[in-house]
């Protein structure tokens, strides 16, 4: 009965694409690309769909907004072609990389609490020895900061002493939490240009705070989409099986 509704009941590409409010020339695109199963062909030629098309394509749907265009056509298209494992290590990959954007985020909240009122106040300018002493680094540290980007002091005209702003001590001590957090240089150096660009850590606050929103909207995006994903997985599994009995 189940085998008997998927192959009987017949969809036109216009009848797929209207259900999920697409083009029919995107219906097509998509199962040129592997996103779709192949369709089925009357005899004079038209393409036809099935349920289970329907289903794949409410999939794909669910998961770009979860994992990204690329990301969930390569999940389509290895399910599609039977290589189960591989959509789900594609999926796992996915789920580690939100992961490891929540713990930036976590770390970058962190690294700005720690900071503390006192980070980017004092006298307004430091020279790099007592810098570093005050955050336990070498000096030789600060310069490498300096050609990564992450520390811009300026040069005294009389002396050539580098001397560190009152901008230039907050960017060292967060570029210092962010270090003992693990954080690579590279890593931390578009951090401290938001930083910059802010104008601050307190404006950064709207920033992270839309940052923490997003990242919750891919969450719940990944849950829909492992559903409607789990969803056609069975559907796929019972039609194969069907038709397996039938032969």
């Amino acid at each position: 009965m189940g085998r008997n509704l998927q192959s009987s009941r017949r969809l036109r590409p216009v009848d797929l694409a209207r259900g999920h409010g697409l083009s029919t020339q995107a219906v097509r695109n998509y199962e040129e690309a592997g996103i779709l199963p192949a369709a089925g062909r009357t005899p004079h030629g038209h393409r036809t769909y099935t349920p289970l098309h329907a289903k794949a394509l409410g999939a794909f749907l669910a998961l770009v907004p979860a994992h990204g265009h690329r990301t969930a056509s390569s999940i389509m298209q290895a399910v599609n072609r039977g290589a189960v494992d591989e959509a789900l290590r594609i999926v796992d990959e996915s789920h580690a990389q939100l992961l490891d954007d929540r713990r930036t985020l976590q770390a970058v909240e962190s690294a700005l609490r720690d900071l503390g009122p006192a980070a980017g106040s004092g006298p307004g300018s430091a020279f790099i020895g007592p810098l570093a002493r005050k955050l336990g680094i070498r000096p030789a540290t600060l310069r490498t900061w300096e050609r990564a980007g992450l520390v811009s002091p300026r040069r005294d005209p009389r002396t050539g002493y580098r001397v560190y702003a009152e901008a230039d001590v907050r960017d060292a001590h967060l570029a210092h939490q962010l270090r003992r957090g693990g954080y690579l240089l590279e890593q931390i150096a578009p951090l401290i240009a938001q930083v910059r660009a802010a104008g601050g850590t307190e404006p950064l606050e709207a920033a992270l705070c839309d940052w923490r929103r997003r990242l919750s909207v891919r969450g719940r995006a990944m849950l829909t989409g492992a559903a409607e994903l789990d969803a056609y997985l069975s559907a796929s599994t019972a039609g194969t099986a069907s038709a397996g009995r039938g032969a």
